[in-house]
């Protein structure tokens, strides 16, 4: 065990649930950072498998760069017009030939983008409203020749720090439920008029908890400003009924739908969108501005500098490592029992095997240090399990089975 530079800290922080300020936020589906959060990963998966076919081995790529250049639109009651589309640059590295076989990766880069906006925008026409603009190169000699080495886990191409933990809080996983609902099926059948582009803000004060929704409507579905007001009711309604049945840990909960609509302006003074995103006329996004790897954007939680979507999962710890340490931080606070939070950092090396990073350090938060003492050594045995498997764990990665948006 020593070697894998494993240490186990007792905390003596006061736990997130327990402290008087929390502030936490969710970028939905159609939001213009997860969206290319989630089309850069299917990329990197698509890749993956790809590579995997052709000469089976995941090669070098990392599609961690990309801009979604917002389009420009005229919102019109009744129905507007897209008046330019939006454009989706794919930037970064990959392979594009080995053993003499040639790997198609722009195109994967472009239908892949296709599929997914179809499968996850209801309005947005793939082929109409985005055009697409390859960027991807070849990667550097020395990055590539990391996966020329073989062995069973890759030398980590970075030097890189990642955090996670466990639990979620209650306003986290209360953050986390409310957008998924907004986006869920059965939401959008009963209020078609609104879009995928949802943020959720949610602060607590002690057992005071205020949620701050942003949703686009749809401007074809929506007749007149009248209209618009009395459908932001009955969604702002049905939202209430959803967070009180998952609210009753707070004292109060303030919820507020669109805070810059203003009455009597018309278009001007709503929020509605031609396609259900802002991308499609307001808002542009990038890769690594979106939620963390557990979905949600956690301000009194230690972060993480690094985007884990698009890179590669077998030699980039900014994916693995981001990815890893919260899967970690889980199964210690599940199995273990007794602990309050655990809190999991890991620091790679570049050169040295992801599968030894420079420190694994678990810190848990418990009621007392003779609980602490008692548990200590099932924490180390978790981490242990999880890096002699982190070959399975990566290969789960690959194939994207687990969401890091």
């Amino acid at each position: 065990m020593e070697d894998r530079n494993i240490a186990i800290l007792f905390s003596r922080n006061v736990p997130l649930e327990e402290q008087e300020i929390e502030i936490v936020e969710r970028k939905g589906l159609g939001h213009p950072d997860t969206i290319c959060d989630s089309i850069m990963n299917e990329v990197s998966v698509n890749l993956c498998k790809e590579y995997l076919d052709k000469v089976g081995t995941i090669l070098h790529h990392n599609i961690d760069k990309s801009l979604l250049v917002a389009g420009e639109v005229e919102v019109r009651f009744g129905g507007g017009v897209v008046k330019r589309p939006m454009k989706l640059i794919f930037g970064d590295r990959a392979t594009f030939e080995a053993n003499n076989i040639k790997f198609p990766v722009s195109e994967i880069a472009i239908q892949t983008a296709k599929g997914w906006f179809k499968r996850n925008l209801r309005f947005v026409d793939p082929e109409r409203h985005v055009i697409y603009q390859v960027e991807i190169q070849p990667g550097s000699q020395a990055l590539t020749d990391i996966f020329r080495r073989g062995g069973k886990v890759l030398e980590a191409n970075d030097t890189s720090a990642a955090v996670g933990w466990a639990p979620l809080t209650r306003t986290e996983r209360i953050v986390l439920e409310l957008e998924k609902y907004l986006n869920s099926e059965g939401f959008k059948k009963r209020f078609p008029e609104t879009g995928e582009d949802i943020k959720v803000m949610a602060f607590r004060r002690n057992r005071n908890l205020r949620l701050t929704v942003s949703m686009a409507f749809i401007d074809r579905f929506i007749s007149d400003e009248k209209e618009y007001f009395e459908r932001k009711e009955a969604v702002l309604e049905d939202m209430r009924e959803f967070v009180d049945k998952r609210g009753d840990c707070f004292e109060r909960i303030h919820i507020e739908l669109n805070t810059l609509d203003m009455p009597g302006r018309g278009v001007d003074g709503v929020y509605m969108t031609v396609l259900g995103t802002s991308a499609d006329g307001a808002d542009s996004g990038q890769v690594g501005r979106g939620n963390r790897v557990n979905g949600v954007i956690s301000l009194n939680r230690p972060q993480c500098s690094e985007a884990a979507a698009g890179k590669n999962p077998v030699s980039h710890v900014g994916k693995i490592y981001n990815l890893l340490t919260h899967r970690i931080a889980e199964r210690i606070y599940n199995e273990v029992g007794g602990l309050k939070e655990v809190y999991v950092w890991m620091l790679s090396r570049i050169g040295q095997p992801v599968d030894k990073p420079v420190i694994a350090a678990v810190q848990l938060l418990a009621d007392s240090e003779a609980y602490f003492n008692a548990v200590k050594k099932r924490a180390e045995e978790i981490v242990v399990y999880e890096l002699e498997n982190i070959d399975k764990f990566i290969m789960d990665l690959a194939y994207g089975k687990i969401p890091v948006c």
